[in-house]
């Protein structure tokens, strides 16, 4: 156990989540809460953070070492100011999880309504990728830090989604994001990765996956479990692994730039 506490264990690092009180932001804060970081959960709102931190309220030993912050990721000086006040909490955070996203819907392309697909662009790029990974790099090598990003991408990163153009434009401009990134801040130390959830039944795709009045799997849904070599949707606890492998700089401090599919074998469907 010694061995993989020294391979994996984040004991005495800082983690900032950026959507950290959504599904699967959760298991990624949790993940890294438990091997042993210091974890600083950022949200949109104060609910969501507030339903988050309830969940350590009888665990004394986890809620000395987790913290809640409202931010707009999307605002570069409020950003900044989380970072800050991050910083104050627990020191200087050394890792970064963009779980910052999502979808708004599904339309023909000729039905695309653009101010909602500019508002699906600004979350996935500007507040997911973009400003977050700006202000902490910034920071960074100010402070010569070699920090770990972990961005979100998605199978929409690899092959398009029907119907959901702008989420597809989102996270196929975060797998080429990540990868130019990974390259800019090497030099620096700077590590940046990124994880592609297959598919996990949440709030934004329920809907389109289980049909609300019968409890059946949809026609895409039973697509997607076509597609997918298990056979079956993935459990969001399943994504914890790859996400303290991802921010550990002894298990993987020569990986920068790749996306990891967590996905059922999604990516290598064939016929």
């Amino acid at each position: 156990m010694a061995y993989i506490d020294e391979l994996f264990g984040l004991s005495g690092l800082t983690a900032v989540v950026a959507g950290g009180a959504g599904a699967i932001g959760t298991v990624m804060s949790d993940a890294l809460l438990c091997a042993g970081a210091n974890v600083v959960v950022w949200s949109r709102t104060q609910t969501s953070i507030d339903g988050f931190m309830n969940r350590y309220k009888n665990d004394p030993d986890l809620l000395t070492r987790v913290h809640g912050i409202q931010v707009d990721t999307s605002v570069e000086s409020a950003v900044i100011k989380s970072f800050e006040q991050s910083k104050r909490r627990f020191g200087i955070p050394q890792i970064l999880v963009n779980c910052v996203g999502g979808n708004n819907g599904k339309t023909p392309f000729l039905e695309i309504d653009l101010d909602k697909f500019k508002d699906v662009l600004d979350m996935n790029l500007l507040g997911g990728v973009i400003v977050p990974t700006k202000v902490f790099c910034q920071q960074w090598i100010r402070e010569k830090i070699p920090g770990s990003i972990i961005n979100l991408t998605s199978m929409a990163s690899y092959n398009p989604l029907s119907g959901v153009w702008a989420y597809d434009a989102a996270k196929a401009a975060t797998l080429n994001l990540t990868m130019a990134a990974a390259k800019e801040f090497a030099p620096y130390g700077i590590r940046v990765n990124a994880i592609a959830p297959g598919f996990f039944i949440g709030k934004q795709n329920r809907d389109l996956l289980i049909d609300k009045e019968t409890g059946e799997y949809t026609d895409r849904g039973k697509a997607v479990l076509d597609h997918t070599p298990f056979e079956r949707f993935g459990d969001v606890s399943e994504l914890a692994g790859a996400t303290i492998f991802l921010a550990s700089r002894k298990a993987s401090g020569f990986i920068t730039g790749i996306s990891m599919p967590v996905d059922g074998g999604y990516l290598v469907h064939n016929i």
